[in-house]
């Protein structure tokens, strides 16, 4: 069986270097707060060129915080608007909605599957406060066309950087765009923890105070609290594993786009949509590789019976989700269609030559 992702494998390419940070952790007897988070943050923010890093709890957490500090600077206000991606994950929704802010979904471009610049405009009402962009699949999403409509509305951009760690535009890390970014190191991520973790990164030092208040009970000093804050912090364990693997990053996020390539030269079954290459390889890290066809499920069960794993992402738009009944009579038929038909292929920087080619193979004799 080829794995979808062989986390496994993964971790064990750097077993003696993660384990060695995991006893030196284990044996500091400081647990939260501590040297590794802080030399993490340290690490990560000059990783993506940006001011501050802050460690916390998971992805989600990082979107939820970016929201709520803006909220505690009077940026924002229950019942604003966020205008969001329509084809997401339902974490970008849920820290929107957490916050009591109105969630705005915008249509993708099909041939990205990320939202569609062009349509944002048509979206904002006086209530609009701020452009969620979500890099899906590890694909930058962002433009100068993009910058000048959030001046011209003066819109903070968050990015829902969960995806696309690595991932660069125009010379800039993903990360390091908007105003504020939100990241996921959940375990399945190119860059993962071996649990739940998540970071913020930022250029604005008053958010990011308010975001380190807010993320540790609202308290600066202990049992002083200034905000009503959460319970939402990067622990030492999962910071000294993610410093570790932050060193092999970028060669990880090569040996991806190679698999990527010999899947782009190779996948000939015209039954098959394969994701398109950006001009630039750089806008492109490869988080997941997914190609759309009109009998996905079919499709999917013949790669199983050949013995390949694979997962959809995702089965079910936000809008169609259960939690969100205030959005059933809403239609987007480009994400509808998106969700219907993509099926994510294995891509993981532990593939081997033989594995890469077997998928090929079954795919083109695929009828």
């Amino acid at each position: 069986m080829i794995k979808f992702l062989d986390l496994q494998k993964i971790n064990l390419l750097h077993q003696q270097e993660i384990e060695a940070r995991l006893l030196k952790a284990f044996r500091s007897g400081w647990y939260l707060l501590g040297d590794e988070v802080k030399q993490f943050e340290k690490n990560l923010s000059a990783y993506i060129g940006c001011r501050n890093a802050i460690g916390v709890a998971n992805g989600l957490d990082a979107l939820r915080l970016i929201l709520k500090a803006y909220m505690e600077l009077g940026v924002m206000q229950e019942g604003d608007e966020v205008i969001v991606p329509a084809n997401t994950y339902i974490a970008s929704l849920l820290a929107i909605t957490d916050n009591r802010l109105s969630p705005v979904l915008v249509e993708p471009d099909i041939d990205t599957y990320n939202i569609d610049i062009a349509k944002i405009e048509a979206d904002i009402t006086p209530k609009t406060k701020a452009i969620m962009i979500v890099h899906l699949y590890g694909r930058v999403i962002f433009s100068e066309e993009l910058k000048a409509l959030a001046q011209k509305h003066n819109l903070k951009i968050i990015e829902d950087n969960a995806q696309a760690i690595g991932a660069e535009w125009n010379g800039i890390k993903s990360g390091n765009l908007g105003d504020a970014a939100g990241f996921s190191f959940y375990p399945g991520k190119n860059l993962g923890a071996l649990g739940d973790a998540g970071a913020v990164t930022t250029n604005d030092d008053e958010l990011a105070k308010t975001i380190r208040t807010l993320a540790n009970y609202g308290s600066e000093e202990k049992y002083v609290n200034k905000l009503q804050g959460l319970n939402s912090r990067l622990d030492e364990i999962q910071a000294a594993v993610l410093d570790e693997k932050l060193h092999y990053l970028d060669q990880e996020n090569d040996r991806r786009k190679e698999v990527v390539k010999f899947y782009l030269d190779n996948i000939t079954n015209p039954e098959i949509i394969l994701p398109q290459l950006p001009e630039n390889e750089k806008e492109h890290v490869w988080h997941l590789f997914v190609i759309r066809t009109k009998e996905r499920d079919r499709l999917q069960n013949y790669l199983k019976d050949n013995g390949i794993q694979t997962l959809i992402h995702y089965p079910i738009p936000p809008h169609r989700q259960e939690a969100y009944p205030q959005l059933h009579h809403q239609s987007f038929s480009i994400t509808e269609k998106i969700h219907e038909e993509v099926l994510s292929l294995p891509v993981s920087p532990v593939m081997t030559d033989e594995e890469i080619k077997k998928v090929v193979e079954t795919l083109n004799n695929y009828k």
